[in-house]
């Protein structure tokens, strides 16, 4: 039959069969309903049958802590996962075995994944690797992913895409599989087994050094470069179909970006670019693998929604283990300068912000309830973050007083000074002036006040109402409210401000090894402003450096 017999024929045709061009099919654009779509047909046309690897294949099954996506690579310009028999995603045997043979030393790798002889021969190896699969249909729900890239637009005050789609297994279970050419004892078998759990270690598939492929393990095999227990609230991000998920990946986001506002204050904008780069990975121009990669092992999580109507946003509350890892060994002073660096500026994020949504405000559901009390249609503004454990509170916690402020500060620069130092990198090459959030002493100033408790924060009334009220003719209004200094709809602002719960680590008498953590009811209250030269920002610095205001400049000293 002739396709000029059936109407609209171009339009029946599945979106996984169309080219990836206008009008056809664009899965990677989150504005289009194409990817739903797409989710949709493949779904509806897999099989439910689960793949039976045989009696001769022995299996072990591994749940992921968030998303995995392995990208079959058939679409450009979108990452969606592998299909095999029956429609059904999965892990091919060939990756599983690149992987297995980087966790073996010479002679095992030899003996298991085979060899090539000096005339040229291939000996192949008595292993033989079948993959893995979903062992039930939960990989069809939450499959579309969507990526939110923000770093230029918040940092660099460039215009770039507000969202991508890309199609990822949301909280799989995977059964992989082994089989060998000979008869192996219990024994051997349970060591085949630890050397491919100390391989998925490090994360299976695409994207793992943003949290994406890594299974939970009871015991990991490696201790985790860097490791610190947090904890915190604010709204989710929502999936295409309105859901809300918490998403680990922005805990990555965000510590690069203040990476990158850190090195842009120490160097040009190229080559900040490039240290950030070569410390988290970049997909631009040629792609690179960072030397850090990301897992957040969540302890408790509990979504619920905030608001009601139109302004109904889903929300998170999560405790987690924050973990990253090297992706390559390193010379033992460079290992140790960047371990002091990751950590730093992952205290830095603490310190000064939080993460995901919202992240430059207080959560105003503590620091301002009132805000809600008079007009509940009225968007969740803010998020809150916090360190969780007595260790991470003695270890992590460097700021306990105001005047730790600057010190963690520089602390954090000249840290960063040393590892550039260490990359052969100049830090006399002046600064990324242009960006908007460098963090140089000309571009950004840090004030702050203690607050004897939630109820007693200062400036977060002021991004709503004026900061002082006129008094004709002595004093005119002053006000930061939808000025360039708060921000509006649609325009970052260049103010953050962050309420830093005080916790006091005390001498412990019976325990002089181990300090005594006393937590308090009283805040650090702290604004970093961007100046951008506005009467109204000048206005506003002029006020906080006033007798009638009792914020103090913390950063840069005087």
């Amino acid at each position: 039959m002739s396709n000029a017999n059936i109407p609209d024929a171009a339009d029946r045709i599945p979106m996984m069969f169309r080219s990836q061009i206008p009008g056809r099919c664009q899965l990677q654009y989150a504005a289009s309903n194409d990817a739903e779509t797409w989710v949709d047909e493949w779904v509806d046309r897999a099989y439910s049958t689960t793949p039976n690897f045989g009696e001769e294949v022995r299996t072990q099954t591994y749940q992921f802590n968030w998303r995995f996506v392995t990208n079959g690579g058939q679409d450009d310009g979108i990452i969606r996962p592998v299909i095999g028999a029956y429609g059904r995603p999965f892990y091919p045997g060939s990756s599983m075995k690149g992987i297995f043979a980087s966790a073996c030393d010479k002679e095992k790798r030899d003996r298991y994944c085979g060899e090539t002889l000096p005339d040229g021969d291939v000996r192949p190896g008595i292993l033989r690797f079948h993959g893995g699969y979903p062992i039930d249909d939960s990989w069809q729900e939450n499959l579309l992913d969507i990526v939110h890239p923000q770093q230029d637009r918040q940092v660099k005050g460039k215009r770039g895409p507000s969202a991508f789609a890309q199609i990822s297994l949301y909280r799989p279970t995977l059964c992989f599989g082994i089989s060998s050419s000979e008869e192996l004892d219990a024994q051997e078998w349970e060591e085949i087994w630890q050397i491919w759990e100390n391989a998925i270690a490090k994360g299976l598939g695409c994207r793992v050094s943003a949290g994406y492929g890594h299974p939970q393990q009871s015991k990991p095999p490696t201790k985790p470069f860097y490791r610190c227990r947090i904890k915190g609230q604010g709204a989710a991000p929502k999936l295409l179909d309105g859901t809300g998920e918490f998403r680990p990946n922005m805990l990555k986001a965000g510590i690069r970006g203040h990476a990158l506002r850190i090195f842009g204050g120490l160097t040009d904008a190229e080559t900040a670019d490039r240290l950030v780069g070569d410390l988290f990975g970049d997909i631009h121009g040629e792609t690179r693998v960072g030397l850090l990669a990301m897992d957040f092992d969540r302890e408790s999580l509990q979504m619920e929604t905030f608001g009601s109507g139109s302004y109904a946003v889903p929300t998170y509350e999560v405790e987690g283990k924050l973990a990253w890892k090297l992706t390559r060994s390193l010379p033992e002073p460079q290992r140790k300068t960047l371990k002091n660096l990751i950590s730093s500026l992952t205290r830095f994020s603490l310190l000064l912000g939080g993460f995901g949504k919202s992240w430059r405000r207080a959560d105003h559901r503590l620091f301002y309830p009132e805000y809600y009390d008079l007009d509940k249609a009225k968007p969740l503004i803010g998020c809150h973050w916090q360190w969780k454990g007595e260790r991470s509170q003695v270890v992590d916690n460097k700021v306990r007083k105001l005047s730790d402020v600057a010190t963690f500060i520089e602390e954090t620069r000249s840290i960063a000074k040393e590892w550039m130092k260490q990359q052969n990198v100049k830090t006399n090459k002046g600064f990324a002036e242009e960006w908007r959030e460098a963090w140089h002493p000309r571009k950004v100033q840090v004030w702050g006040r203690v607050a004897d408790s939630a109820e007693e924060s200062d400036a977060i009334a002021w991004l709503h109402r004026p900061y002082r009220h006129a008094d004709p003719p002595y004093q005119t209004e002053g006000s930061i409210y939808r000025t360039s200094v708060t921000g509006k709809l649609g325009e970052i602002g260049h103010l953050w401000h962050r309420m830093y719960p005080v916790v006091l680590a005390k001498r412990d008498p019976e325990n002089p090894r181990k300090p005594k953590i006393i937590r308090t009811r009283r805040y650090l209250e702290l604004l970093s402003v961007f100046p951008d030269g506005s009467p109204e920002c000048d206005d506003f610095l002029q006020f906080l450096d006033s007798a009638l205001c009792d914020f103090e400049l913390l950063w840069p000293e005087e």
